[in-house]
């Protein structure tokens, strides 16, 4: 998540840099040929363009307005995990004693059963985001469009992509369940299901008791709803038909947009030059630069067209970018830096050793 103020100023500007040397060159082509090659008859009415673009709009708004759903859900969801992972471990934390039990345990062993448990939750969280990190082939397209391949290069680093999940996940479950749950394809789902047999076999020794054991059974249960919640965002798309249907109105639009504007703007300078005829300028040089300015004002048409593609362009790249909140783009939800977080809090609550320190991210882009 990008936390710079100036980020849409200069980001966008130079993420969409290339897209506006074409804008610039779409408006030129059309009022080239029409004001040197005289070809008057190359224009389309502005009116029904102008139709046009207000659908587009609202196409672009539909469209942003369900990418931002699909972001805003999912940092609501992993707003809940942090939330549930605390209240897990104050349950581990409170709820594991040794007031039913025939042979107690020491409070080193004690503390040995709540560290195994918060660690594998740790695992939990690190093979979450594993997950929730993979390509899927809606994702690689954008994530190997030139421009967003160079300012991901550059500007931050994706954990995910250069560390290996079986390095970082390794200090924190035994060798017996790494082999486990890499044996099978969800690794989440796995580690939960090793936390809830270890919760039985706590219950079955007296630890736990069965009040206590149906709360924290609870928690696991929560668990795997946050997940599935993370995994439906994940795993289906923003519908194809309407993206793609939304993409390729942007560019009828932006095609059409320089033939519709250039013969409003050859109209401005008309009228300046007939306003000047019924009121001569006081100074011949201003009259003659204001005269030449309204023969030419047509090529003004460029950019004020070249600006009107970028916005509508732009628009829809936001949207398009924003859809998939888990993919590793500069402004999705950082649930690196969120496990991390939640990593060192629930590790505090059990006054666990080596607590690692909060993830140093380049160019203030929290991932």
């Amino acid at each position: 998540m990008y936390t710079r103020r100036i980020f849409p100023v200069k980001g966008v500007i130079r993420w969409t840099r290339r897209h506006i040397f074409i804008f610039l060159a779409l408006a030129a082509i059309p009022v080239f040929l029409f004001e040197v090659f005289r070809w008057k008859w190359l224009h389309v009415p502005w009116l029904p363009l102008s139709v046009l673009g207000t659908a587009v709009a609202f196409i672009v708004s539909f469209k942003n307005n369900a990418s931002y759903d699909r972001l805003w859900e999912a940092r609501k969801i992993w707003g809940g995990i942090v939330n549930a992972s605390r209240s897990w471990t104050v349950m581990v934390k409170d709820f594991i004693t040794n007031r039913n039990v025939e042979s107690p345990k020491s409070n080193e062993e004690l503390k040995a059963i709540k560290r195994e448990l918060v660690h594998r939750h740790v695992a939990w969280l690190i093979a979450l985001r594993y997950q929730l990190r993979k390509d899927k082939p809606w994702e690689t397209h954008l994530k190997h469009q030139k421009s967003n391949r160079e300012f991901r290069a550059k500007q931050y680093t994706v954990l995910e992509d250069s560390q290996a999940i079986e390095e970082v996940i390794a200090p924190y479950i035994s060798k017996q369940e790494m082999n486990e749950i890499f044996a099978k394809g969800n690794q989440a789902s796995q580690l939960l299901g090793i936390q809830s047999k270890r919760l039985g076999e706590l219950m079955e020794e007296g630890y736990i008791e069965d009040f206590r054991h149906m709360e924290m059974m609870a928690m696991i249960t929560e668990f795997y709803t946050l997940q599935g919640k993370s995994e439906r965002i994940k795993n289906f798309p923003y519908p194809r038909q309407f993206a793609t249907l939304n993409y390729i109105f942007v560019w009828i639009f932006i095609l059409l947009l320089p033939f519709g504007i250039m013969e409003e703007f050859e109209g401005i300078g008309d009228q300046i030059i007939e306003y000047l005829k019924n009121n001569p300028a006081y100074f011949e040089f201003t009259q003659n630069l204001q005269l030449f300015i309204g023969k030419h004002f047509v090529w003004f048409s460029i950019p004020f067209s070249a600006l009107i593609s970028w916005v509508f362009h732009t628009m829809e790249a936001i949207g398009e970018n924003t859809e998939n909140p888990f993919e590793g783009g500069p402004n999705d939800v950082p649930i690196t830096d969120l496990s991390r977080g939640i990593e060192i809090d629930i590790r505090q609550l059990i006054d666990d050793e080596n607590i690692p320190e909060p993830y140093q991210w380049k160019n203030d882009i929290v991932m």
